[in-house]
């Protein structure tokens, strides 16, 4: 049977892989000159607080020794699929390449770019996990991840022009403008999945949300979608979010989750995360 592999930017944690039966590997975060493997050694809330005493973090991914102990294990009769967080947002695949490299077994290793985070990554893990339980092939289960990897939609709201601009998210001038102005910025994947760009600059966070809205409309988001809101200790607007989707699209769901300790390294405390994909079991 295909072993599928990935990480905790899937937004499942390690204890999550271990109770359905595939591996996660913590990404970790360095802040106030200590480094945790996240969800394993500090969670959202007590990083935030963290960063609230100001310290700025920073974030990587699993260590090479990490992958060795899952690539370590496969073969013919159970060959791993590791997915990662999508290239050029991280270096995790670029990694992930380079570690497969240097094994033995690498023909029985197979490194998958979903393209994406947050979750549409967790769609990909649980779609490749759900195949990979029925007996699919490797090429199979990579047929179908490709798919979903098409049919998906990114954007981010950060809530902190200040923390954008000291993370070197954001120029100076924009920050302050932006602080200024007290306007949400809305950020979304570039067209090849590498980068974030700006979207636009919103009056509210409502006004951001219908933004995202009317474009999950134009993209014919409906009964085979799912629509995930993230979010880094900000409750309040992600239900905001969650009561306006659901009445722009009744027949898709609408899922709530938290955000983790690296991501909250990108998008800073507060920010709101909004993603539609599509799930192919409906």
């Amino acid at each position: 049977m295909v072993r599928i592999f990935t990480d905790t930017s899937s937004l499942f944690t390690p204890e999550d892989g271990r109770k359905m039966g595939f591996d996660v590997a913590p990404l970790t975060v360095t802040i106030a000159g200590k480094t945790y493997r996240e969800r394993e050694e500090i969670e959202t809330p007590e990083f935030i607080d963290i960063i609230n005493q100001g310290h700025l973090p920073t974030s990587s991914q699993p260590t090479p020794a990490d992958l060795m102990e899952i690539y370590e294990k496969a073969t013919a009769e159970n060959p791993v699929i590791h997915i990662t967080i999508t290239d050029g947002l991280s270096g995790a695949y670029q990694s992930a390449c380079g570690v497969r490299e240097t094994m033995d077994n690498k023909e029985y290793i197979t490194v998958f770019n979903s393209g994406s985070l947050c979750g549409p990554q967790w769609m990909i893990v649980r779609k490749a996990k759900e195949m990979a339980d029925a007996g699919a092939s490797v090429e199979e289960i990579v047929a179908q991840l490709e798919y979903l990897k098409a049919n998906d939609k990114s954007f981010l709201i950060p809530q902190d022009f200040d923390y954008l601009r000291r993370g070197g998210r954001l120029t100076p001038a924009a920050a302050k403008v932006g602080s200024l102005l007290r306007l949400v910025p809305l950020m979304t994947q570039t067209a090849d999945d590498r980068q974030l760009e700006k979207a636009g600059l919103c009056r509210s966070f409502a006004k951001a949300v219908e933004k995202c809205a009317e474009t999950f409309h134009k993209l014919n988001v409906g009964e085979k979608h799912m629509i995930m809101i993230s979010h880094a200790q900000n409750l309040k607007e992600a239900e905001q979010a969650k009561a306006m989707l659901e009445k722009e699209f009744p027949l898709s769901q609408v899922k709530v989750v938290d955000l983790t300790p690296a991501f909250t390294t990108q998008g800073g405390p507060r920010c709101v995360s909004i993603q539609s994909m599509i799930d192919i079991d409906k």
